[in-house]
């Protein structure tokens, strides 16, 4: 369980998230650009629209603890349906990658090739993994596309991934894909040396939800007593002889249990994997943390969404109207309640003189000063016969004061 007094919000049930790089020759918004366009042509999406930063800025009122995005920043925006009535809202970020020196730490930043991009979609209900997948209807499938980098240098969805044999090499490896949690990361071990079909990933048969989020590491027969080294070092626990796991990443889930995400045999002959397909997508519709980033990331999705029908358009301005009607009542209630405030306070204060006045009715005016230091010299004398006076016998037994001498001395 975790130690946090409070709880890390959860990934939303509706929401599709992925993170990855591209690296080629093409500037990645240019792919984008050819991608969306080409599937709009083709009636595969409604729509899709590139807002800029004044957009974003005139898209409404936002959360104050939204950070403000960079400009530089390249955003997406695309919607389709599914099932024929339910709506998909997508929005991809090509953050802008700062010039070297400028001591930035993020992983963009350190790479010297390639762009990352953040992928946020939305269904109108639960998300089914059996849909298409967001991150083909802003990128091409072309095997050679390469957007399909994993953000943990030199691993690739959809493809295997081979563990490396040196031991401190699969320990750094497996502490990098802890931190990666926008994906779902994998280790299956090769019982022996498979053939020609073994050897395809395994993606090719998961859902389409899912195909652009598993990474999938293989193991050699020979390798199984390094990598349970490492994973147990990293983990504690071990991957089955000729089996699978799927690895915590951060932050941990409370409720992940390797029992209940791993398979004791994965048969690498071209078969479906139904046990593993089962497990992965057991794992990806699991309550687990947003991952770092993730949090602004579907804020900003949410808040700043610029692709709108008319009826969303109307419906944001009537909320828009609504919300501003009710900060004007609550400024005319509070003015109100500063009018009412202040007319008691003068009501007070009227009386305090009136009752000041009739303390002391003997009283002589006082002659000169402004008519502040007359009424102040009023309420002084009437107050004086409201002070205790003190006893004789209290004021002889005062002692004197510190150097001085009583009057018996003098």
């Amino acid at each position: 369980m975790s130690n946090s007094s409070t709880a890390p919000p959860l990934i939303p049930h509706t929401v599709w998230l992925a993170r990855g790089r591209h690296v080629g020759d093409d500037d990645a918004a240019d792919v984008v650009r050819r991608q969306l366009q080409r599937l709009k042509d083709r009636e595969v999406i409604d729509d899709h629209l590139e807002p800029d930063e004044d957009q974003d800025r005139d898209a409404g009122p936002t959360q104050d603890h939204e950070p403000v995005r960079d400009p530089r920043d390249r955003v997406f925006e695309a919607r389709w349906r599914v099932e024929g009535t339910v709506t998909v809202r997508a929005r991809l970020t090509l953050p802008h990658v700062p010039e070297p020196g400028t001591g930035s730490t993020s992983a963009a930043a350190d790479s010297d090739e390639g762009q990352d991009w953040i992928l946020v979609a939305e269904a109108e209900r639960g998300w089914d993994l059996r849909w298409p997948s967001p991150a083909t209807m802003f990128w091409p499938e072309d095997a050679d596309a390469g957007w399909d980098h994993v953000t943990v240098p030199g691993l690739r969805f959809r493809q295997v991934n081979p563990l490396p044999s040196d031991e401190k090499e699969l320990r750094r490896l497996f502490r990098s894909c802890a931190q990666d949690g926008w994906s779902v990361h994998v280790v299956v071990h090769e019982a022996m040396t498979p053939d020609a079909l073994g050897r395809l990933p395994l993606a090719r048969m998961l859902p389409a939800g899912l195909q652009d989020r598993v990474v999938e590491h293989r193991a050699t027969p020979d390798q199984l007593r390094s990598v349970n080294w490492a994973l147990l070092r990293e983990f504690d626990f071990q991957v089955p002889r000729g089996g699978a796991v799927v690895l915590p990443t951060s932050p941990v889930a409370d409720s992940y249990d390797v029992r209940e995400f791993s398979v004791r045999s994965v048969f690498l002959d071209g078969s479906e994997p139904t046990e593993l397909i089962d497990v992965l997508c057991r794992y990806a519709a699991s309550e687990r943390p947003l991952p770092e980033g993730a949090e602004a990331a579907v804020t900003a999705f949410r808040e700043q969404w610029s692709l709108m029908t008319m009826d969303e358009e109307l419906a944001r301005e009537r909320r828009l109207v609504a919300m501003y009607a009710e900060a004007l009542e609550a400024m005319t209630k509070s003015r109100d309640l500063y009018r009412e405030s202040a007319d008691r306070a003068n009501e007070a204060l009227a009386a305090l003189r009136e009752s000041a006045g009739a303390a002391a009715p003997g009283a002589p005016p006082l002659s000169g000063g402004s008519p502040f230091q007359r009424t102040f010299g009023r309420l002084r004398d009437a107050t004086k016969g409201l002070r205790p006076s003190v006893p004789a016998e209290e004021e002889r037994s005062d002692p004197p004061p510190e150097g001085g001498r009583s009057a018996e001395e003098r």
